[in-house]
């Protein structure tokens, strides 16, 4: 004789509903207990600050340059002159080390302002203002000498002045970051 197979369907059991507890309760758990150590990991509201800063350009005079921090980094903002504006413009950049036109370093429009992270990119000193050669900045570490452009002219600096994000809020307010 040939047997039948029964074409009953499945029904939970009480013993289902136990796993399926167990897990969702268990899961939950496991959960509340991950939760405290990945929130541990989000930078504290001290570094969340200094992830932008604005600056404001109306006490900057021309041929002044000021250092602000950004992510514990001195920032120079320099109110450049139309003289020292026309000079970064007239340099060959095929000579330089790290060739950058002068308009690749600034906003268009707002030639006058250069904004550039101050450390010297030979071994990270920090470099002085209206030092130099060229009028821009010398770090007295190892030499390296910078343009009012922050383009490196002499010395062991492989780069230029790095160039931080930054956005024009206003005419007068800078956001950096």
């Amino acid at each position: 004789m040939a047997q039948t197979q029964s074409s009953q369907t499945p029904q939970t059991t009480r013993r289902d509903f136990l796993y399926i507890a167990t897990g969702a309760v268990g899961a939950v758990g496991v959960a509340g207990l991950a939760w405290p150590f990945v929130s541990q990991m989000q930078p504290d509201a001290s570094v969340l600050a200094l992830a932008s800063t604005e600056v404001d350009l109306g006490p900057i005079s021309e041929g002044q340059m000021i250092t602000v921090m950004w992510r514990s980094k001195p920032v120079f903002v320099f109110h450049r002159t139309a003289k020292e504006i026309e000079e970064a413009r007239n340099v060959d950049v095929a000579k330089l080390p790290d060739p950058q036109a002068d308009a690749d370093r600034v906003k268009e429009g707002k030639d006058q302002w250069l904004v550039v992270i101050g450390i010297c990119t030979h071994l990270g000193c920090v470099p002085l203002g209206h030092q130099g050669t060229y009028g821009g900045w010398f770090c007295p570490c190892h030499g390296s000498v910078y343009d009012t452009s922050g383009r490196i002219r002499q010395g062991p600096a492989p780069l230029n002045l790095e160039l931080p994000p930054y956005n024009f809020v206003s005419d007068t307010s800078i956001l950096i970051g």
